[in-house]
């Protein structure tokens, strides 16, 4: 793969989320730098999207540090359990909340995010990052980015 995307305008979400896959498939096949395939992947997912910011967190002792992203400057450390990323990490599955100031412990890193999905990327049993993807929407997440992003979070873990 090229360093740009090819995708068709106008396609619905899941559309663009099986277009864009493959492509990233082919763009992290043949490098082995983790960092690489993070930073990539995540500005392909907003290329592609237009999310507000998206990015990994990776999972360092009893935190969370921030990992690649696009975006707006982000929270640099996130405790086990505490906001919606560190709920993901703790409790090894997706969350998305339609609303962040409806999320109990939310954290804020900018009060311009108003939904957000969070989904762990889990090695060998054990959550080793969180991808975490915010939109300047409200409720502008749904099944479709939820099982998009748990398919490319497969991928994700084998970089680790």
């Amino acid at each position: 793969m090229s360093e740009s995307l090819l995708l068709t305008p106008g396609q619905p979400k899941a559309a663009r989320y099986a277009e864009l896959h493959p492509q990233l498939v082919a763009l992290t096949a043949s490098e082995s730098d983790r960092t690489a395939n993070l930073a990539n992947t995540a500005a392909a997912l907003r290329q592609a999207f237009g999310f507000f910011w998206v990015g990994f967190y990776v999972v360092q002792g009893e935190e969370l540090v921030l990992g690649p992203f696009q975006g707006p400057i982000a929270c640099t450390r996130i405790r086990r359990g505490r906001g919606v990323c560190g709920t993901s990490w703790a409790e090894a599955r997706t969350v998305l909340v339609p609303d962040v100031e409806a999320f109990p412990g939310h954290i804020a890193c900018s009060s311009d995010s108003k939904s957000e999905i969070v989904v762990p990327i889990i090695k060998n049993g054990a959550v080793v990052a969180v991808l975490d993807v915010d939109s300047d929407k409200l409720n502008d997440f749904d099944h479709d980015d939820q099982q998009a992003l748990e398919q490319l979070v497969q991928l994700a873990a084998t970089w680790f």
